[in-house]
């Protein structure tokens, strides 16, 4: 990450003064407590010992001495580099301790169990915008375009050390339903580029990051020390969903995107069950894992040549963790995954431009946290956002051109002989829509609509008419 300018450790640390100084001149202090208080409300979490609540906590992490982000939770990275997890309970006493850290993370989530995947998310409370390049000029535009109602009004403006963090603490949490989270990551990678804009950011490019994605807890320290904590600033009220929506430009069809996205997934379990009985059993009621296969470590070893050659300064963290997804998805084992990223340290230090963005063996340790099978159907789609690097559709599943063939030939040649034909070619004029699709789902038996669209060419119409329908025999 980059800062609004470029200079020493003493000259940051100035610039954070400074920004304080501005900050208290237009908006109250809170206190860490009150702070935490106003997103977890009394009763979002369990009591302390009493289990028979049966609620969800918060989590915790702490990285002494090292700045950067972690997906989920609050960690500490102790002598032997492990991550520990604090869990943080409905009287919040944990985070007081936790102030004292050098690095402490936290996002605004509660979690069954110590895991902070995902599937055991239970309630959203605030949507967190980390913006980086602020130097003096972008904190006053930031300011600005809020209080014009040129970009939506935080509650929280935070003073995370070299950049900013906006907090939309929400009038209601959201349950993390899966449809739920495929909507509310939507809503933040195109709130992200609205609110990272030219004004508000030294920085061209914005940097996405997850609904996950954890943050420095307000009171512990920044990258410039523990004598230069994160403070927040109370500046909005809770906000609406609907309202963040109407910040986004119907324009360009990103809000047409979202609307449509909303509306399936409104859809409640219980018209699930009605609607899709098979998904319901299995998922639901059996709780089996969405499917997924193992691909070939061409995937892997392709990812590894992009991030050595391609990376930027900003996006390091992320490409180590992809490297991680793809090693679990490919059947890499850990040790080759530890070595391949430890090869890149080096390389990617030598990248920093500044004294407090060194990139070390914590950052690498964090990143690596994502070799989890939790991950491995990570979207390619968020790949590319998170790394900063386009991510071409690969027609063959990353498969070598002559076994992807081999696969759609034999498939070919059975549905030849079931409509009773000696050859393929017989009977065959151009092939219809309906073919096109059921023989591109052949081959991609876990490809999207998006997907087929692209290799095929065909309207998103067409697609959706003939996705579940069968090929009929001839002359039927």
């Amino acid at each position: 990450m980059s800062s609004g300018f470029r200079g020493t450790v003493a000259e940051y640390q100035a610039l954070y003064r400074e920004k304080n100084a501005h900050l208290e001149q237009f908006l109250e202090q809170v206190e860490p407590f009150d702070f935490y208080r106003e997103i977890f409300p009394e009763g979002s979490f369990e009591r302390k010992g009493h289990y028979e609540d049966k609620k969800p906590n918060g989590i915790a992490v702490s990285l002494p001495g090292k700045g950067g982000s972690l997906n989920g939770i609050a960690l500490e990275i102790e002598g032997d580099g492990k991550a520990k997890r604090y869990i943080i309970t409905d009287d919040l006493k944990m985070l007081e301790e936790l102030a004292d850290t050098d690095f402490t993370i936290m996002a605004p989530i509660s979690y069954y169990g110590r895991k902070r995947s995902g599937k055991f998310a239970r309630f959203l409370y605030a949507l967190v915008f980390d913006i980086d390049g602020v130097g003096m000029p972008q904190l006053r535009d930031v300011l600005h375009q809020m209080n014009k109602d040129i970009l939506p009004k935080a509650t929280f403006v935070v003073n995370s050390g070299t950049g900013l963090h906006l907090y939309y603490v929400l009038s209601e949490p959201v349950p993390m339903y899966p449809q739920n989270q495929h909507y509310l990551k939507e809503l933040k990678y195109s709130l992200t580029r609205q609110i990272w804009n030219r004004y508000t950011s030294s920085i061209k490019q914005p940097q996405m990051q997850g609904l996950m994605q954890g943050f420095r807890v307000v009171g512990s320290g920044t990258k410039l020390g523990k004598g230069y904590p994160v403070v927040a600033f109370q500046f909005g009220g809770r906000v609406e969903l609907d309202n963040l929506l109407g910040y986004i430009p119907a324009s360009n069809g990103e809000r047409q995107k979202l609307q449509g996205i909303l509306k399936k997934s409104s859809m409640s379990l219980a018209a699930a069950k009605e609607k899709y009985p098979d998904w319901y059993e299995r998922r639901i009621v059996k709780g089996e894992r969405r499917g997924r296969w193992t691909v070939k470590r061409d995937l892997y070893d392709w990812w590894l040549r992009r991030i050595q050659d391609e990376i930027r300064v900003g996006h390091r963290y992320h490409g180590i963790m992809t490297l991680a997804i793809y090693a679990k998805k490919c059947g890499i084992e850990e040790e080759e995954l530890r070595q391949d990223a430890y090869s890149l340290l080096l390389p990617y230090d030598e990248m920093s431009v500044e004294e407090v963005n060194r990139f070390t063996r914590e950052d690498i340790e964090a990143a690596l946290s994502m070799f989890n099978e939790d991950y491995v159907t990570f979207p390619r789609d968020d790949i590319a956002r998170l790394s900063g690097m386009t991510m071409p559709v690969n027609k063959r599943n990353w498969h070598k051109q002559v076994d992807h063939l081999e696969v759609a030939r034999a498939i070919r040649d059975i549905r030849t002989r079931q409509q009773g034909k000696k050859d393929w070619r017989e009977g065959n004029g151009r092939p219809s829509a309906q073919n096109l699709v059921w023989e591109w789902r052949q081959q991609h038996p876990k490809g999207r609509k998006a997907d087929c669209h692209r290799d095929t060419g065909l309207d998103p119409k067409t697609i959706r008419k003939w996705w579940d329908c069968p090929l009929p025999e001839r002359g039927a």
